[in-house]
C-alpha cells in the first residue's frame, strides 16, 4: 500500500452492505469523518450483483475451502491496558453453493466475455459430468451476473425476456447454540427465473442458448445474490428521494402479479383496472373483491369488522368474507403475500393495507426494481458517502478490533498492513464477527436459487413483463416460495434466456435442458439450461446482547434478510445513526447547486463528477422510472 490511511476518522464501518453503505452515507452528509472498507473485492458483501464471471469467480471462492493463514503480527501491537477482538477473514455466511449446467458446453474455441480482461477458472456440474469453465476477473461494483441457479441466496440471473425470483417467506431458528447453520433450518427459497417468449417454434429453435453464449454476453447483464423489491411508499423509496441519491439509480416498474394455482400460472388483478379488465373473474366476484379491498384500505376505521377474528390467521379471517375460493386465494397469496398458517388477521391486514397504498405511485403495481439489480443500491449510498468526504477501502481486511480494559471501549483497528487506525464508533457486518464472539448466536438460513431457463412460465403480451409469483406451501412445515420474474431491459439478465429457484418449485414451473427435448418444441414448461443454489445466513433478527463481549461503542449490522422489501436495511442504518447522533438529520436533502459556493479546485472536481454522471447516464437503459416524478408512470 503505496500510502497509508489518516490515522484517526469520526466513524469507522466495516462492510459495505446496504444498511452498512447507508449509515456511512448518512454519517458522512452529517460531517463526521467516515472510513468504509470491507476485505472484498466488490461493494454490497451479500447484497452485491455481478456479471456472468464474476458470479463464477464468487462460486469459486465459495467452493474452495481455503485454508486462512492467520498473522500474529498485529498482536504485537497490542499493549498490556489493550486486548482484542480479532475478525473472521473469510466470509463464511454463504454455504453449500451448487451449480448444475443443462445446456451444452462443447467448447470448439475458446470463448471470451465482450469487454473480458482476464480470465479465471470456477467448476461446473453437468447433469452427467463435471467441467470446467472459463470465466473472467472478479466483479466489480459495475459488472453484472448471469443466469445461475443456487440453493443460497441469489437475487437475479439472466433471463431471456424475464427473470423469475423465488423466496420462502419463514424461516425457523438453528436449533444448537455457536451452529450458524445447522440444526432446524427454516428455508428461504428464493428463485430467479428469466425468460423469453418466442413468437414461433421456428424462433424457439434459432435462438437455443448454448453455455457459451451466456459466457459470451456476461458482461452485458447483472445478477443479484439477493432476490427483493422495492415497495414504491416503502422506507427506501423514500430515503432515496428525501437524501436525493434517487439520481444515481433508474428503475422499472413490476408489470405483473402472479399466482400459482393448480399445477398452472395465472395473472392476478390487484389494481381497480386490472379487476374490471380480468375476464377470468366474474361480474360477482369483481365485486366481492373491490369491496373488500376497498375495507381493507380503511380497515382501522372499522374495528367491529375485525376485531373478533385478531386471534384467527388471515387465511380463517378471508372465508368469514363472502370470498370464493378462488379470490381467498389471490389476496392471501398475491396481494397480502403472507403466511397461510402462521400471519394472524392483523398482519394480513396491514399487509393487503401496504399493498394496496403502494399501488399507482409509479404504475398499476406497487413494486419497482433498480436497473442494473439491486446491487447497484449500496453503491449509490457508497457514491453519496465519498461525495461528503467519506473514505473508501476495498480488498481491505481489518486484523482485529482494538479495546482498552479499563473503558471496555473499542478505540482503534488495525488493518492488514498493520496499521492502528483510531476512531470514536465502529460499525460492523454480522459476517465479520469470529465464531468466538457469536458462540451464542442462533441464525436462520435462506435457501436460494437461480436458473437461466429459455422462456417465460407464463407467455406475456410483451416480452419485456417483470413479475413476481408466490408459490404457497404445500407440506407440512415447508414454507412458500417466492418467484421474481425480470426481462432483459432491467438490465440483470440477457436475451433469449430465463431462470427459477429451488427445486420443488423448479420441478414444479421447469424441466431440465436435454438434447433428446430440443426437438420437441411443443413443451409447456421453460426448460433448465443453468441452475445455481446456495445457502446466505439472515442474521436480522438476532439480538445485539447475543454477541459475546462487544464494547458499547461497536455496532452490528445484519446482512439480508427474507423480507420482500428492503425497510429492514433502512430501520437498521436510521436506528444506529440516531443512537450515536441523536441531534443529527437522517439523510437530509442536499442543498441546492446554486447554494453551493466552490473554490477552484472544487469546480474541477466537479466537471469531472459532472462528465462521469453524464456518461454513465448516457449508457443507461430508456423507458425507466423517475423517482422524482411518481405521477409520471413508467411504461
Amino acid at each position: 500500500m503505496a500510502d497509508s490511511l489518516p490515522s484517526e476518522f469520526d466513524v469507522i464501518v466495516i462492510g459495505t452492505g446496504l444498511p452498512e453503505s447507508i449509515f456511512a452515507a448518512a454519517c458522512s452528509r452529517s460531517g463526521q469523518r467516515v472510513l468504509h472498507v470491507d476485505s472484498r473485492s466488490y461493494y454490497g458483501g451479500n447484497w452485491a450483483s455481478f456479471s456472468f464471471s464474476g458470479l463464477l469467480s464468487w462460486i469459486k471462492e465459495y467452493q474452495e475451502n481455503d485454508i486462512v493463514i492467520e498473522s500474529s503480527t498485529w498482536q504485537e501491537q497490542i499493549l498490556e491496558n489493550e486486548e482484542a477482538i480479532a475478525l473472521n477473514k473469510k466470509n463464511k455466511t454463504i454455504q453449500n453453493v451448487e451449480v448444475v449446467c443443462y445446456a451444452s458446453q462443447n467448447f470448439q474455441e475458446d470463448i471470451e466475455e465482450t469487454g473480458a480482461l482476464q480470465k479465471n477458472h470456477a467448476s461446473v456440474t453437468t447433469a452427467n459430468s463435471t467441467e470446467t469453465a472459463d470465466p473472467n476477473h472478479l466483479p466489480t461494483v459495475d459488472e453484472s451476473l448471469s443466469t445461475l441457479s443456487c440453493k443460497m441466496s441469489a437475487e437475479q440471473t439472466p433471463s431471456s425476456e424475464a427473470d423469475i425470483t423465488l423466496e420462502v417467506n419463514n424461516a425457523e431458528e438453528t436449533g444448537e447454540k455457536g451452529s450458524h447453520s445447522d440444526d432446524k433450518i427454516s428455508e428461504q427459497k428464493t428463485s430467479e427465473n428469466v425468460s423469453t417468449a418466442e413468437d414461433t417454434t421456428k424462433q424457439l429453435k434459432k435462438n437455443r442458448i448454448t453455455y457459451s453464449q451466456i459466457i459470451k454476453e456476461g458482461r452485458r447483464f447483472n445478477i443479484d445474490l439477493v432476490s427483493k423489491l422495492l415497495y414504491s411508499r416503502g422506507l427506501l423509496i423514500d430515503l432515496l428521494i428525501k437524501s436525493n441519491v434517487s439520481r444515481y439509480a433508474e428503475f422499472k416498474n413490476i408489470t405483473r402479479i402472479l399466482a400459482f394455482r393448480e399445477g398452472r400460472v395465472e395473472q392476478v388483478p390487484c389494481s381497480r383496472a386490472d379487476v374490471f379488465n380480468n375476464k377470468q373473474l366474474t361480474v360477482i366476484e369483481k365485486r366481492m373483491l373491490m369491496k373488500f379491498l376497498t375495507f381493507c384500505m380503511e380497515y382501522e376505521k372499522h374495528p367491529d369488522e375485525y376485531k373478533a377474528y385478531e386471534k384467527i390467521t388471515f387465511s380463517e379471517f378471508l372465508k368469514t368474507q363472502k370470498l370464493t375460493p378462488n379470490l381467498q386465494y389471490f389476496v392471501l397469496h398475491s396481494i397480502a403475500m403472507t403466511s397461510e398458517t402462521t400471519s394472524s388477521t392483523i398482519d394480513g391486514l396491514k399487509a393487503t393495507k401496504n399493498f394496496l397504498h403502494c399501488l399507482g405511485r409509479y404504475g398499476n403495481t406497487p413494486f419497482l426494481f433498480p436497473l442494473y439489480g439491486q446491487g447497484e443500491l449500496p453503491q449509490c449510498f457508497c457514491r453519496m458517502c465519498a461525495v461528503f468526504g467519506g473514505i473508501y477501502c476495498l480488498r481491505h481486511s481489518i486484523q482485529c478490533l482494538v479495546v482498552e480494559k479499563e473503558s471496555g471501549k473499542c478505540k482503534a483497528i488495525i488493518d492488514q498492513f498493520g496499521q492502528r487506525i483510531n476512531s470514536k464508533h465502529f460499525l460492523v457486518e454480522d459476517s465479520y464477527f469470529s465464531e468466538n464472539t457469536c458462540s451464542h448466536v442462533q441464525y436462520r438460513q435462506i435457501s436460494r436459487a437461480v436458473l437461466i431457463t429459455d422462456r417465460s412460465v407464463l407467455n406475456p403480451d410483451s416480452d419485456q413483463q417483470i413479475s413476481i409469483l408466490t408459490v404457497p406451501a404445500e407440506e407440512p412445515k415447508t414454507f412458500a416460495v417466492r418467484v421474481i420474474e425480470l426481462c432483459s431491459s432491467t438490465m440483470t439478465c440477457m436475451k433469449g434466456t430465463s431462470k427459477e429457484d429451488l427445486e420443488p418449485v423448479v420441478q414444479k414451473l421447469f424441466i431440465p435442458y436435454t438434447e433428446m427435448e430440443i426437438e420437441n418444441e411443443d413443451v409447456e414448461k421453460p426448460r433448465i439450461l443453468w441452475a445455481l443454489y446456495f445457502n446466505m445466513r439472515d442474521s436480522s433478527e438476532v439480538s445485539r446482547n447475543c454477541y459475546n463481549d462487544l464494547p458499547p461503542n461497536v455496532y452490528v449490522c445484519s446482512g439480508p434478510d427474507c423480507d420482500l422489501g428492503n425497510d429492514n436495511a433502512v430501520k437498521q442504518a436510521e436506528t444506529l445513526f440516531q443512537q450515536i447522533f441523536p441531534t443529527e438529520d437522517f439523510c437530509p436533502t442536499p442543498p441546492n447547486p446554486e447554494d453551493i459556493v466552490l473554490d477552484e479546485n472544487s469546480l474541477q472536481e466537479e466537471g469531472a463528477e459532472s462528465s462521469t454522471i453524464a456518461e454513465a447516464n448516457s449508457e443507461s437503459p430508456k423507458e425507466s422510472t423517475s423517482l422524482g416524478n411518481p405521477e409520471e408512470p413508467s411504461e
